[in-house]
């Protein structure tokens, strides 16, 4: 089958590896970095370099079971699709059921956050403003995958050029001195600052999500991948240097906007206009990511009985689940009335997407011992005992992970847990028909 036909689902396959980097690295450097930094630094000083490195070892190990599993079977609605194969369709279906909630509540801190930024040179309406995002992005979708990764490709240039251009002028207001003393608070303030600056690489794998629209799958996922780790990873370590450096460990742990401060010392007024403008960009591009992987997982479990059929139709002109974005639209906007507390957010985004992880972990498993044909066929396998230990060690990052956030705020685990409730409710009823 050539690569532009549609494959059996109806869906096109128009994303090459550009895209899936866009989609990637568009997803992980959202708004993360322009808030953690000054926690994390307060927390493991000038050392918190080296919690950043740390931090990326959780992501690396579910990068490479992702890019195995995208390039066995790769499919569209991923996250709902290879637990329900490989493990048990309940898997699947309360995984993609709890990430509903986890993608509305990560649209909605994006796009609140998105609305603070702008509103530093104007004032503007925060929900309505929301909402009109909301429409905005929505539109896009609408026009198909293709415009929806092409525009993700234009914001990806803009964020590199304004993170090199932050960085490079940063350069001469860069003073050594104040990269020392290097660990003030030890390594217990090293690792204390790790579990904030995980936030940074999640959904570094997000193109699989779209599995059964990429060009050459097999290739291009792992490869898409890997680019976007290492991309992601120079961006975060070059951003936070160049901020340490003009600012120093004490100015930039007490900042509220960490990179606007440092932006400002190093440029001037005109700093203000290019982080604000670095911070439109990527937590845009985060927005328009994340609203395309809940509209394909939505997709993925309409098409299998397990929400309302319409949801699993591809329709328009431009071969889309017409049904399914307008759904994601339709839950992003009951969103606007969650709580504006970010912590709150921030959990409710974060636990759905490490319980993603372990499953697909155990879905890694799962392929290996049941399906070997898909194992040897796969263009990116490592060996089984390769991915034996990393799938148990990402299940045993993610419980440890989880674990760690309860003493932050435990409503967003009650939340989460009553809606999976409704969502265990809803499969019984399934099921029974």
């Amino acid at each position: 089958m050539p690569n532009n036909e549609p494959p059996k689902d109806g869906l096109r396959r128009d994303i090459g590896v550009t895209g899936i980097v866009a989609l990637g690295l568009g997803t992980a450097v959202g708004v993360s970095v322009y808030s953690v930094l000054a926690p994390a630094t307060q927390l493991a000083g000038v050392a918190m370099i080296v919690s950043m490195l740390l931090a990326m070892v959780p992501m690396l190990v579910y990068a490479i079971i992702y890019a195995f599993m995208g390039a066995a079977v790769p499919v569209t609605g991923a996250s709902y699709e290879w637990p329900r194969r490989f493990v048990h369709p309940f898997l699947g279906f309360i995984i993609s059921w709890l990430r509903i909630a986890g993608s509305t509540s990560a649209v909605i801190v994006l796009t609140m956050v998105l609305v603070s930024y702008v509103g530093t040179f104007v004032a503007l309406p925060l929900k309505l403003t929301m909402f009109g995002l909301l429409v905005f992005v929505l539109i896009v979708n609408l026009l198909g995958v293709s415009a929806a990764a092409k525009s993700q490709g234009v914001m990806l240039a803009i964020l590199l050029g304004t993170c090199a251009l932050f960085v490079f002028g940063s350069m001469p207001s860069i003073e050594a001195s104040k990269f020392t003393p290097f660990a003030t608070h030890g390594i217990a303030g090293i690792f204390a600052a790790v579990p904030l600056l995980i936030s940074l690489f999640l959904g570094i794998e997000s193109a699989t999500e779209v599995g059964g629209e990429v060009k050459n799958p097999a290739r291009s996922i792992p490869l898409g991948i890997s680019i976007s780790i290492v991309l992601t990873a120079v961006v975060y370590l070059a951003v936070a240097m160049a901020a340490l450096g003009v600012l120093g460990p004490e100015k930039l742990g007490a900042s509220s906007a960490p990179l606007l401060d440092a932006g400002v010392a190093a440029f001037g007024p005109a700093g203000r206009y290019l982080i604000v403008a670095s911070a439109v960009v990527a937590i845009g591009s985060s927005i328009n990511a994340t609203f395309i992987i809940m509209s394909r997982f939505l997709y993925a479990m309409a098409r299998e009985g397990m929400l309302p059929s319409a949801l699993g139709k591809v329709s328009g002109k431009h071969d889309v689940p017409l049904a399914a974005i307008l759904c994601a639209f339709v839950m992003c906007c009951v969103g606007l009335f969650l709580p504006s507390n970010l912590v709150f957010l921030f959990l409710a985004v974060n636990i759905p997407t490490i319980l993603k992880y372990c499953a697909t972990c155990a879905a890694a498993v799962g392929l290996v011992r049941m399906r070997p044909d898909l194992y040897e066929a796969a263009g990116f396998r490592p060996s089984r005992r390769v991915i034996y230990a990393l799938a148990m060690a990402g299940v045993g990052l993610g419980i440890l992970i989880i674990i760690a956030g309860w003493t932050a705020d435990w409503r967003p685990y009650a939340l989460l847990g009553a809606w999976a409730t409704v969502g265990c409710l809803y499969y019984l009823v399934m099921r029974r028909r």
